[in-house]
């Protein structure tokens, strides 16, 4: 058999490994600023200067906050640490451990060298075009998938073409089976393929702006959108880099895999198991009651085969538990299998009903997430970082001492961001619900549920620093190594030239082997087992339309509510605020307004996009309209301490000094009645800024009635100047919230 000579191509795996590197410590630093801020608000004021003397100073330009326009609020940095460390940091090393591993499993170079390059500068180019939109507040408030159209479009680009170089590598292979790693490589590119593409339809408002609203609105918006974020979390976060820990682990401690049968079930159940399980963040919501009973049962199954890929993970150390002592790299990807064990479990238990109506919207959800993030996708992307350098470069580590200090501080930051989390959590879930023996809430003031949970903020703010203490030591770490070595931007490899061999199934082959040889076939397999979950539960609540009844009382949003409510998306309000009262009684009590009912389906019809939300550090804001007044709304925002002692909100005085841009308004109205059938009528779109400037004057009109000293303020300021204002367009959105249903009677659409 001829034998072939060729090589492998490290200058690829070099570039990715670069970008994780940097996009991991720009994702930890800004998560460190997020925490920082969640007891210590005035940061951005600290920062870059605020002048607090008079209101009058307000849009003078002399206020150093104002003139960020929001780029430091907590909103957008919340934004963009989540971005960067699911699309910057785990990505990239994810793509560092497939090109490494994928040539060497198959004994062959990636198919293209140009393409690994364009996707390479792709994937850089729109990390850096989403931090700029993020500052600026261009996003779209969708969890994990903020980007605006334009970036949607250039991530669905560069993952095409990182899958046509996969593919065509696959099909010029010099070997005959696929390896473990590569099912799971191969599983999460269809599967992100899908998701990607139906969570972000939208309709732009042009074609020349960054503008666009969600092909779905309210309870099917929510849907699809859980249906991905669950599942970015699933075939982002863990199935590739669960291919990674097939390559690398065995690697590391030169053993084989535990059990090949057990892969084969890890693999095939995981993918089938795991796309069902997206509902299970929106129980107790106003999605149907089937489709939440569909995410809890599944989520309960994705216990065994989670557990079973981390036991086969752990199990392949067996015989090797003397190097993990030694070794740095088995230390972390010890570790991390763990992490990922035990995130595995606790999920399906936050999706019990029992315990999700406790833990959902506390920071229980926060330190679940974290465990996951900072101990599986962290500590397995160190792990192969560590492994990679000296090979790449031909040497042997610079420092085990200081790979071991970064070890311990960052097991140490794990466990001082998680536990304290916990406690914040179920101190929360608790205080939340607790009443007195006459029937009242014993702790009405809800910011009395978020002093009492500080101190545990500053304590994940110290595991943080100590997580990002280790990586800065690995960094130091890399650079030492990366000078006293050589790189090889070539490898020379040899392997004998694959013989033609029918596809068909010869006798004796066993089923998966066969599959194993055959990719299309494998490929094909792996898009029905992911579609067939999903098309269960999606295609059901977007085609029926008595699965969202209707309430003959909600309206659309007026002209002036819909660009506050884009304001509130820009700003990042929903990180902090749910928009979603569950039907249990602390909350109809807490959160009731003036109707005492629970948020119903219908409500949403107009939401595009939904913002029910995933974490209350601030209380639920659907049923807001009318429960305080418009000058409390106009101070909260200015300084939110000034209306609510101890409050950790930050400011927003931009929002007070800037003119609302209006000149896309009646394009909006526009696009809503076209493209998505909302019934403003002809007269509504021709009179939309009349419309919106009588509900700016009546607001401005209350304002000015409720609070004497804003009157005063404004006494000797161009009249119709407040109207002006972004603060009053905000207002009247929140101002809205609730106020359509009290006792309204709901039709089923069927009916109607």
């Amino acid at each position: 058999m001829e034998t072939q000579k060729f090589s492998y191509d490290n200058s690829i795996v070099r570039a990715f490994l670069y970008a994780t590197v940097v996009f991991g410590i720009i994702g930890f630093l800004f998560g460190l600023t997020a925490a920082l801020m969640l007891f210590y608000p005035e940061l951005p004021e600290f920062l870059f200067g605020t002048d607090d003397t008079t209101i009058k100073s307000l849009g003078g330009g002399i206020d150093g906050l104002i003139n960020t326009n929001g780029a430091f609020g907590f909103g957008r940095i919340r934004m963009l640490h989540t971005t960067t460390v699911i699309f910057a940091f785990v990505m990239n090393v994810v793509y560092v451990g497939v090109y490494y591993s994928l040539q060497r499993l198959l004994k062959t170079r990636m198919y293209s060298d140009t393409l690994s390059w364009i996707h390479f500068w792709t994937w850089q180019i729109m990390i850096l075009v989403t931090y700029v939109t993020f500052f600026m507040g261009i996003n779209t408030s969708k969890e994990y998938a903020e980007h605006e159209w334009p970036i949607d479009i250039l991530i669905t680009i560069s993952w095409l073409i990182f899958g046509a170089n996969m593919f065509l590598t696959i099909a010029k292979r010099r070997v005959r089976h696929l390896y473990v790693a590569i099912w799971f490589y191969i599983g999460t590119w269809i599967a992100v393929a899908m998701l990607h593409i139906f969570n972000n339809l939208e309709v732009p408002l042009s074609f020349t702006g960054w503008k666009s609203y969600s092909a779905y609105a309210g309870v099917k918006d929510a849907i699809v959108q859980w249906w991905y974020g669950h599942n970015a979390v699933a075939f982002v976060l863990t199935t590739p880099v669960l291919g990674l820990m097939y390559y690398f682990l065995p690697k590391a401690a030169d053993r084989p895999v535990f059990s090949y049968k057990l892969s084969i079930i890890h693999f095939w159940s995981l993918i089938f198991v795991y796309i069902w399980a997206g509902p299970h963040h929106l129980q107790y919501t106003a999605l149907p009651a089937w489709a939440q009973a569909v995410g809890t049962g599944f989520s309960i199954m994705l216990i065994a085969p989670s557990w079973g890929g981390m036991l086969n993970g752990l199990l392949t150390l067996r015989g090797a538990w003397d190097k993990v002592r030694e070794n740095p790299i088995l230390k972390f990807f010890v570790v991390a299998v763990t992490c990922y064990g035990m995130a595995t479990f606790e999920g399906p238990l936050l999706a019990t009903k029992n315990i999700n109506k406790i833990g959902h919207f506390t920071d229980w959800v926060i330190g679940h997430v974290h465990l996951g993030a900072l101990g599986w996708n962290g500590f397995m992307a160190f792990g192969v970082i560590y492994y990679l350098i000296p090979i790449l470069w031909r040497t042997k580590l610079y420092s085990t001492r200081l790979a071991n200090w970064h070890f311990w501080l960052g097991t140490l930051g794990i466990i001082f961001y998680a536990v304290p989390m916990y406690i914040s959590g179920f101190t929360q879930g608790l205080m939340w619900k607790q009443f007195n023996p006459d029937g009242t809430l014993v702790w009405k003031n809800w910011l009395d549920t978020v002093t009492a949970v500080i101190p545990y903020f500053k304590m994940r703010f110290f595991g943080g620093f100590l997580y990002l203490s280790g990586a800065v030591l690995m960094v130091v770490n890399l650079i030492a190594t990366v000078r006293k070595g050589s790189f090889q931007k070539d490898v020379p490899a040899e392997a004998p030239a694959l013989a033609n061999i029918s596809g068909k199934r010869k006798e004796g082959e066993g089923t998966h082997l066969w599959l194993e040889r055959t990719p299309v076939l494998m490929g094909i397999l792996s898009l029905l087992t992911i579609s067939i979950g999903s098309m269960v539960e999606i295609i059901p609540t977007l085609s029926l339309k008595k699965s969202v009844p209707t309430i003959s009382a909600v309206k659309p949003y007026s002209p002036l509510e819909l660009e506050g409510r884009d304001i509130y998306i820009r700003e990042g309000c929903n990180a902090c605020h749910s928009q979603m009262v569950r039907p249990f009684r602390d909350e109809i009590v807490r959160f009731n307004g003036k109707n005492g009912q629970y948020s119903k389906a219908g409500e949403f019809v107009y939401d595009r996009p939904f913002l029910w939300g995933s974490k209350r550090t601030g209380p639920d804001l659907h049923r807001e309209g009318g429960k305080n007044p418009s000058s409390w709304h106009y101070k909260h925002m200015y300084n939110p301490r000034s209306t609510s002692a101890g409050s950790i909100m930050p400011r927003y005085p931009w929002l007070i000094a800037n003119d609302l841009d209006r000149s896309k308004m009646v394009d909006k109205m526009k696009l809503m009645k076209s493209a998505f059938e909302v019934p403003y009528t002809k007269a509504e779109i021709d009179s939309a800024n009349s419309w919106a400037n009588n509900q700016a004057t009546k607001i401005v009109r209350d304002i000015f009635s409720e609070a004497s000293d804003l009157k005063d303020a404004y006494a000797k300021r161009p009249k119709g100047e407040l109207e002006k204002k972004e603060i009053v367009a905000l207002i009247s959105y929140l101002q809205r919230l609730g106020t359509d249903i009290k006792t309204t009677e709901i039709k089923t659409a069927s009916n109607n």
